[in-house]
């Protein structure tokens, strides 16, 4: 492990980077909607004769047309049709005018998901509060094979199947806990937890823990970087929530607390 002093300075830089993130173009701070499709075209644009009328952008963004082997995107200025290339954990994006796009993927459903590039959500945005920084809030735990499959829900009601692969097993106060990996990959686990901070100065759904520096039997979770999920910042964003396993008997003073919004 690095030095305190050493800690604490990446600690802040990358606090600095997560703020860049939320509010960079593609970021949670500037969404104006997400919309379901299904089979067929619809019309997207300000004006009231579009299928989706949105609150921001050109008043003819295009035509999203969804079939049965995916999703074309129609510019309203004449441009050629865009096949676009579906994918769960990479959307595709486009821009039009002020505005870009995305096709997200849940369960085999696709939704269209618009930001606002010129939206002042960014600049409005208050920041995030954190509990004081603690080394020993950095762990190293076990990361043991685990092989099930899980049903997880959702922030909007939503169950998702997923297939868990690892568990990472630590002490805490000398029980033994573990927390099961719902998402990313055996090389970059996300964790979603829940702890008795969510009762007053956490977000009370869940909150976000990104494994560091995995090997074959071990992995680091550092609970100073326990982010907010995307929906404490808009209620455009479907979130998962953790599975019973990963909901802890105790609080995690550590990481993001909850954000208040404008």
């Amino acid at each position: 492990m690095t030095t305190p002093t050493d800690y604490l300075a990446s600690l802040d830089a990358w606090k600095l980077r997560r703020l860049t993130n939320l509010k960079a173009p593609n970021g949670w701070l500037n969404i104006i909607g997400r919309y379901w499709l299904e089979l067929g075209s619809v019309t997207v644009g300000t004006a009231t004769d579009n299928d989706i009328v949105l609150t921001a952008g050109p008043a003819h963004v295009g035509t999203v047309t969804e079939d049965e082997t995916g999703v074309t995107f129609t510019p309203a200025d004449g441009g050629a049709p865009k096949r676009l290339a579906l994918s769960k954990n990479k959307p595709p994006q486009f821009d039009v005018d002020s505005l870009l796009l995305e096709v997200t993927t849940m369960n085999g459903e696709n939704a269209l998901r618009v930001r606002d590039k010129l939206s002042d959500g960014p600049s409005n945005f208050p920041g995030i509060e954190y509990f004081p920084a603690e080394p020993s809030w950095r762990i190293v735990a076990d990361w043991v094979p685990f092989e099930q499959e899980l049903t997880v829900n959702t922030s909007h009601n939503i169950p998702t199947d997923v297939v868990a692969t690892h568990k990472a097993v630590f002490t805490h106060e000398g029980k033994t806990y573990e927390l099961i990996a719902t998402h990313g990959t055996p090389a970059a686990p996300q964790f979603v937890i829940r702890d008795l901070t969510s009762k007053d100065s956490t977000y009370g759904a869940c909150r976000f823990v990104y494994g560091e520096d995995v090997t074959d039997s071990t992995i680091v979770l550092d609970f100073n970087k326990a982010i907010n999920p995307p929906c404490a910042f808009t209620e455009h964003a479907v979130c998962p929530l953790p599975p019973p396993q990963n909901v802890l008997p105790f609080r995690i003073e550590a990481g993001e607390k909850r954000v208040e919004m404008p």
